[in-house]
């Protein structure tokens, strides 16, 4: 059964949802302020969170695949949308629904119960429809344009409660951002204040807290050395400041490796690999079956290979992903944190 939590008022978490094409990443850059991405990314291979303000609030904004997206294999998504929610843990307090405001199609509205599949049968009453659009913002009464006009966009923000917002794909045009903000923040208040979750949400953050355990198990020894080290620097005030910093520092490490690979995604990935090898090995057979028994066994056997190394592209791409949020040396960092540190102690 889905449940709503109560939210925290430190940081806004926003899942950002594209069907297909570019917008979905636009409205990433909108919100941030930033070009997280370029201008020509249509799609991209696994999830990602980044962080920043939006009108002055602290916002995390995770994005995964385009939920059309066809470049894609099945397990592939599912693993890549298990990890879109380990990255919004305990659950996103808006589901943002990216279109293109001048191409909506009768197929698009078929994307609530997508979104309802993916992340929860309940999740549409935190969902709002943001709208791309390349002109102008201002002046040019938009909103009144969007409910009078196009049939397919008038159903399909009413599926979403009626909520939508227009955005401008160009980043730099911050004009309507407090007014996003506003939106938002009425819609949750609306809510009683609370982010969405799911079993599936549930599910993620046991994972990745179990996962954060293990790892700071691992890294018992070495934190334990830095803190000694730390003891022969520094005392009092100053030491409690310093062990502060450094256990901050190594649980943000811990907490995002564990969001980008954990026990529930090696689960997905395994369940990849294993769908690859039967797959595989099944075309093998059909095709081994005209070279008769001897030729099946070996085709078969050849099939399988191919097919684990098809569903092993997902290890790749969780390992390009976790660099992306990992230091490459993690044992580097107790050194540059003593480095940084000692070499200017706080005044």
């Amino acid at each position: 059964m889905d449940k709503r939590k109560k939210a925290s008022a430190t940081e806004l978490r926003l899942m950002v949802v594209g069907s297909s094409g570019p917008c979905q990443f636009q409205l990433t850059n909108a919100i941030l302020g930033r070009e997280e991405f370029s201008k020509d990314v249509t799609s991209i291979p696994g999830s990602r969170k980044n962080t920043g303000e939006l009108a002055g609030r602290r916002v995390a904004v995770i994005n995964a695949p385009n939920i059309y997206d066809k470049d894609i294999t099945q397990t592939k998504r599912e693993t890549e949308l298990r990890r879109s929610k380990c990255l919004c843990i305990p659950g996103p307090h808006a589901l943002l629904v990216v279109f293109e405001m001048e191409n909506i199609s009768p197929n698009d509205i078929k994307t609530p119960k997508l979104v309802m599949k993916h992340f929860g049968e309940n999740c549409l009453s935190h969902c709002m429809v943001l709208l791309a659009y390349e002109g102008n913002l201002e002046g040019a009464g938009l909103d009144d344009r969007v409910l009078r006009t196009n049939w397919h966009l008038r159903e399909l923000i009413e599926k979403f409660g009626g909520r939508f917002h227009i955005f401008s794909t160009n980043w730099r045009d911050r004009s309507r951002d407090r007014e996003l903000l506003q939106k938002v923040e009425r819609m949750v208040a609306s809510l009683g204040g609370s982010y969405f979750s799911s079993r599936a949400f549930q599910r993620a953050e046991d994972n990745v807290k179990r996962e954060e355990k293990k790892l700071m198990k691992q890294r018992k020894a070495e934190m334990e050395k830095v803190r000694r080290e730390l003891e022969n620097y520094y005392s009092g005030e100053e030491l409690r400041w310093q062990r502060d910093a450094y256990n901050a520092g190594v649980e943000a490490e811990v907490r995002a490796k564990a969001e980008m690979d954990n026990g529930w995604l090696r689960t997905s990935l395994v369940r990849g690999l294993g769908m690859g090898l039967a797959a595989g090995a099944s075309m093998g057979i059909l095709v081994g079956a005209v070279e008769g028994p001897g030729g099946m066994i070996l085709y078969g056997i050849l099939g399988g290979a191919v097919g684990v190394s098809a569903g092993g592209t997902a290890q790749v791409a969780i390992q390009h992903l976790e660099e992306r949020v990992t230091p490459s040396a993690r044992l580097n960092f107790n050194s540059i944190f003593i480095n940084r540190f000692f070499s200017s102690p706080r005044q």
